[in-house]
């Protein structure tokens, strides 16, 4: 039982001064290093080591609240997606804004194919909308597996070419994208509760799905140590979480319903464990995969937990709220077997 558990002590990572809106990890990039970015409603996403929770450094131009920051598979450039109309991308060593994406209404959702030095972005948010930006400026992506958009006018503000994908079938904000293991798939997921595949190919969806509440979170738990792992795409959405399959649209592994508000989910396919933070209390808490049994609650938050994220070794997870701050859990290391 949870009660039995011995007390955790998260590392605390200080810094930002309004709510955390969400963190995500970078693969391992070298010697089993890797690094961890925070998008925060104070303007300033941060870069962190993300095995100590250091800072490393503060990305200075958004001119309202990141909603959404991503890094690069080898942790070189950042994505951020933000209130002030633009999505930016950085290069991680400098600081540097190598590209303001401009748009016509707030973005919540950015997303890079999961690869290193991807030429290629997806944003979307308030719009509606779901664009492809061509980073490479004028040929598509240098990674032929990705795929290239075809040639089109640039966006306003920007000499970035992109287009996109579905107009119109987006019933509401879209506060999350996932690139799937497959480039030409990507996932949405919108204010309109519908989970939606897309082939970039066609641009059509492939499927779509309701949920059962607002949604909180979507992710893909992409970055597991093991090879070719197809990963678990994890939905948070009123009191319920969705699992899907990652490598087939729609194929919903298992449905976990709680009798709380779920803002956000994580899974750590290694280990069987699923992490959830509240949108009604402080807590996060500690499932087993196998048996829905909670195995731990770890307080130290001091509000909501909009965003949970296993690091790609799978021995932490963080957490980040709407007190400002950023925990770093030890995950259990014992192995509990692949849970598919």
């Amino acid at each position: 039982m949870a009660s039995d558990i011995p007390k955790v002590v998260p590392l605390t990572c200080h810094g930002h001064s309004r709510p955390v809106t969400h963190l995500s990890f970078s693969s391992n990039v070298e010697d089993d290093q890797y690094y961890l970015i925070s998008a925060c409603k104070d303007n300033n996403p941060m870069l962190r080591d993300g095995i100590t929770g250091d800072w490393i450094g503060t990305f200075l131009g958004h001119k309202g609240a990141v909603w959404q920051s991503r890094l690069s598979a080898d942790a070189a450039i950042a994505a951020t997606a933000a209130a002030d109309f633009s999505a930016k991308v950085w290069d991680t060593y400098s600081g540097e804004c190598l590209h303001t994406l401009q748009h016509a209404h707030i973005v919540r959702a950015i997303a890079f194919p999961m690869q290193a030095n991807p030429q290629i972005l997806a944003t979307g948010g308030a719009e509606k909308k779901l664009r492809i930006f061509d980073l490479s400026r004028g040929g598509g992506s240098s990674n032929g597996s990705s795929p290239p958009p075809p040639p089109t006018g640039g966006e306003q503000g920007t000499d970035v070419t992109s287009y996109e994908i579905g107009p119109g079938v987006h019933g509401g904000t879209i506060k999350s994208i996932v690139w799937n293991q497959d480039y030409n798939i990507v996932t949405t997921a919108a204010e309109d509760r519908k989970i939606r595949w897309w082939d970039l190919r066609s641009r059509h969806p492939v499927l779509e799905y309701g949920v059962d509440g607002t949604i909180g979170s979507c992710e893909l738990n992409s970055l597991a140590v093991r090879p070719n792992d197809p990963g678990i795409l994890t939905v948070a959405a009123g009191k319920t979480v969705y699992l899907f399959d990652g490598t087939q649209p729609g194929r919903l592994l298992k449905k976990v319903d709680f009798n709380y508000e779920v803002a956000s989910a994580a899974v750590n396919s290694d280990s069987g464990r699923l992490v959830t933070g509240s949108a009604n209390d402080t807590w996060a808490r500690v499932y087993d995969l196998h048996t829905n049994e909670e195995l731990e609650v770890q307080k130290g938050h001091h509000g909501p937990i909009w965003s949970v994220s296993f690091s790609p070794d799978g021995k932490l997870y963080a957490t980040g709220s709407e007190d400002g701050t950023i925990k770093l859990w030890k995950a259990c290391r014992e192995p509990y077997g692949l849970w598919r």
